[in-house]
């Protein structure tokens, strides 16, 4: 039954209904919200916020997907865009860097995920602080600069620092475009959050070609003699994707204008700004909204007895810029929040460190592998690449379907996906010919970009919007540490063996069981 249906049927019932959405919490509450089906139906440690969040997401489900949430997902899709582009560029431009510089090239991949760690972190859990909008606005700015930046990098030292600081701003981008999406969008229409991935999708395949005539033709043939001007292919690289992602932040900027958060207004005691908000959303999309002040401020009143004043407030998130660790203890505020919490940054982790350890050093693999078939040329390895590129993009709107399919939902083609994409990685090892290798990898990479696809969505969705930025945050930095793990392996790895496939595959399948035995199930369901 779709979350429309749900809700009229909801709707069309009684207030004198004898059931209440809300365990412990006063009638009032109920007859202001009525009933709904969100994720926490079954209840939740912080009834006002539920209350709350019902009331705003039934004036967002009565406006509709209009016009202001497709422009939303065109901006938010640049920071699933940016996420894709420059993790993956430390694996394009390995080879003609170090035939530059002359360096260990697990140490760029070491400077990029370090830089990664440190936004997801940052921006992550400050989102929930400041508010949306200075964190969508600034992260892009940071990438852009500073990978036009890394383009004039005199010394690997250079480079990295400057990669480093390109993975700051990135870092950011997912664990706040996720909440920014779903803090708009209407219940009914959750699922484009995982068809967002396919911004992700079209960031692998420009950046693959771009760089495919880019390093091939503008790049020492070895390592032996390589001058600056003989290898500049990488640094034009960097100077387009450095000046897409700028143009991209100035789309954001100048253009387009975000709305701060309603849920985030409301819980720092600003409902009157949140109603303004909903109006905006309303006038915007040509609609018409019929929410007040008064009926935001009812669970309030209902809690307090009547009495509401803008000292009396529940607030939920702190006013001040100092950040304390209620965020994170409200993620582990119930056993089943607790359990779910703790396994989803258990599965973002593992993931993170399979994923990197082999998505990072791919088309080294390709090009070594090759290069014992005969065919381990610049040019093939980047085709190849281009062609892995290209399989995600029907992969991306795969997976949109499927996380709607009854009994399967969100969990289930999480672990399907997940199973599978393990099962084409070790079936890599049985290449016996460059062409089989890309075969495997093309299988491989369909789902490896479902499972990420599920795996951004279904984690915010499960996350209470009040303190969704630390959660995404926290899930995040569990992907970044393995993240940054993964190249110390490679330091000391051979990696011309099938070892790290082994690792990698083992490690996903084992990522996609865990993600059975979540608790939640979004699919259906809004969340709060």
């Amino acid at each position: 039954m779709s979350v429309n249906t749900i809700g009229a049927k909801n709707r069309s019932k009684s207030v004198d209904s004898t059931s209440s959405p809300l365990p412990d919490i006063p009638p009032d509450v109920s007859l202001i919200t009525g009933p709904a089906i969100d994720l926490y139906e079954d209840g939740y440690n912080d009834p006002v916020y539920q209350a709350k969040a019902r009331i705003l997401n039934r004036a967002i489900q009565d406006i509709g997907m209009g016009r202001y949430q497709w422009y939303l997902f065109v901006v938010t899709g640049f920071g699933w865009f940016a996420d894709s582009v420059w993790p993956l560029l430390s694996g394009l431009i390995l080879t003609p860097v170090v035939n530059e510089f002359h360096f260990n090239g697990p140490f760029l991949s070491l400077a990029s995920n370090i830089g990664l760690l440190v936004g997801a972190v940052f921006w992550g859990l400050g989102c929930d602080i400041w508010g949306r909008r200075w964190s969508f606005n600034i992260t892009l700015f940071i990438a852009g600069i500073f990978g036009l930046a890394s383009g004039g990098a005199p010394s690997f030292v250079a480079l990295a620092s400057l990669i480093a600081m390109v993975g700051v701003g990135v870092g950011g981008n997912l664990p706040v475009d996720s909440a920014v999406f779903l803090d708009f969008v209407p219940g009914s229409h959750q699922y484009l959050l995982t068809i967002l991935s396919i911004w992700w999708c079209l960031g692998q395949l420009l950046s693959s070609l771009v760089a495919w005539p880019l390093i091939t033709y503008y790049s020492c043939a070895s390592a032996s003699d390589c001058t600056r001007s003989d290898n500049m292919g990488w640094r034009y690289l960097l100077f387009i994707l450095g000046g897409i992602t700028f143009s991209l932040w100035a789309v954001r900027f100048f253009i387009f204008t975000l709305l701060e958060s309603p849920r985030f207004l409301s819980g720092i005691g600003r409902d009157a700004d949140a109603i303004e908000v909903i109006h905006k959303l309303a006038k915007f999309n040509g609609k018409t909204s019929l929410i007040t002040i008064e009926e935001l401020e009812a669970p309030d009143r209902a809690m307090s007895g009547g009495r509401s004043s803008p000292s009396e407030r529940h607030n939920i998130f702190s006013k001040s810029s100092k950040y304390d660790t209620g965020h994170i203890k409200a993620l582990f505020a119930t056993p089943k929040m607790a359990w779910s919490t703790s396994l989803l940054i258990a599965i973002w982790g593992v993931i993170g460190l399979a994923s990197t350890l082999y998505n990072n050093f791919l088309p080294y693999l390709l090009s070594s592998r090759g290069a014992v078939f005969g065919d381990g040329s610049l040019y093939i390895a980047y085709r190849n690449q281009a062609i892995l590129s290209v399989i995600g993009v029907p992969a991306a709107l795969l997976a949109g379907w499927a996380v709607e399919l009854p009994y399967i939902g969100r969990r289930g083609t999480l672990a399907i996906a997940s199973g599978l994409t393990g099962a084409f990685l070790f079936a890599t090892t049985t290449s016996r010919t460059s062409n089989q290798l890309l075969g495997w990898n093309c299988g491989y990479v369909f789902f490896s970009n479902i499972m990420y696809g599920v795996l951004y969505a279904i984690s915010p969705e499960i996350f209470p919007a009040k303190d969704r930025g630390t959660g995404n945050g926290l899930t995040s930095t569990a992907s970044r540490v393995f993240g940054v793990l993964a190249p110390v392996i490679a330091l000391y790895a051979n990696l011309a063996t099938a070892v790290p496939v082994y690792i990698a595959g083992a490690l996903i399948i084992f990522a996609g069981s865990l993600a059975v035995l979540l608790p939640y199930e979004p699919r259906g369901k809004v969340s709060i």
